[in-house]
């Protein structure tokens, strides 16, 4: 399965309403506009690798007003009173900031995790989770937004970013990381920050600028430090989201606890055989 995304449109046009449960599924947010002012999305799907678009990525921590796929259909196809009250969700903004700014840089398509997996599908949820580092390389450029006004270091190096377990993937996979403050004033990228991002979280800055040929050259025990800091909000998702990071699948089996890290163990052991994994 691919990822399901967004596109932005000139006008609003409803998706279709028949699902489509394949292998290399993906769907977008397919993003268009008539003026800079209005942006409005349509769920795209693709079930042919070669067919997907260029498209950007997402990569935030998640909030209490998070959109979900079926509430970005309500937003489309509900009363008046749903469409509203969705809209006005923190979770929708980021979404539409999401599109604009793909727009601006000539991306018809973005992809954002919140609306572009069914989460009531745990088949869906788990092969999008094992999909989840590839996506992130594919992307053309992922997008980080924050709250912060203007730049300084000791603000972005105390950003919540930094802190949680699935943003370590989305910083290393994605070729171009592009990081915004506030009222998407662009602040740097992976590339002109390396130094910077490399002194906050560890990660040498090799790794960071080829993460295609750099990542398989460390250690497990070094990889596996780059998260030692971080934190998720289900205890699994330590596990979970650094499958990615280590080349390797597994189902997910959430209210195993931490027997999702030991399984993580065991398949990582059997990919590559490096002792230094049992110093964790």
């Amino acid at each position: 399965m691919r990822p399901r995304g967004f596109q932005p449109s000139d006008g609003i046009r409803h998706p279709d309403t028949q699902r489509l449960y394949r292998h290399h599924l993906t769907a977008f947010l397919e993003s268009r506009h008539a003026t800079h002012q209005r942006c409005a999305l349509q769920l795209e799907r693709f079930d042919d690798d070669t067919k997907i678009p260029p498209f950007a990525i997402l990569s935030h921590t998640w909030g209490s007003e998070e959109v979900s796929l079926q509430q970005l259909d309500d937003a489309h196809t509900g009363d008046d009173s749903m469409r509203i009250r969705i809209k006005g969700m923190l979770g929708y903004t980021k979404i539409a900031k999401t599109c604009k700014q793909a727009l601006d840089d000539g991306y018809a398509y973005a992809w954002v995790d919140t609306c572009c997996i069914d989460k009531s599908s745990s088949a869906e949820l788990s092969e999008a989770i094992n999909s989840m580092f590839r996506w992130y390389q594919e992307a053309r450029v992922c997008y980080a937004f924050w709250k912060m006004t203007g730049w300084s270091y000791e603000r972005f190096e105390k950003a919540r970013w930094f802190t949680r377990g699935w943003t370590l993937q989305e910083q290393i996979a994605p070729h171009d990381v592009r990081f915004y403050a506030a009222g998407r004033v662009f602040i740097g990228s992976k590339a002109s920050m390396a130094d910077p991002l490399s002194s906050i979280t560890g990660i040498y800055w090799n790794v960071l600028a080829d993460p295609d040929s750099q990542l398989e050259r460390q250690s497990v025990a070094r990889r596996m430090s780059w998260a030692a800091s971080r934190t998720t909000t289900r205890i699994e998702d330590i596990a979970y989201s650094l499958m990615g990071l280590f080349g390797v699948n597994m189902p997910l089996l959430y209210g195993e606890g931490k027997k999702a890290f030991v399984r993580l163990q065991e398949e990582v052991l059997r990919e590559h055989e490096d002792q230094s994994l049992f110093a964790w």
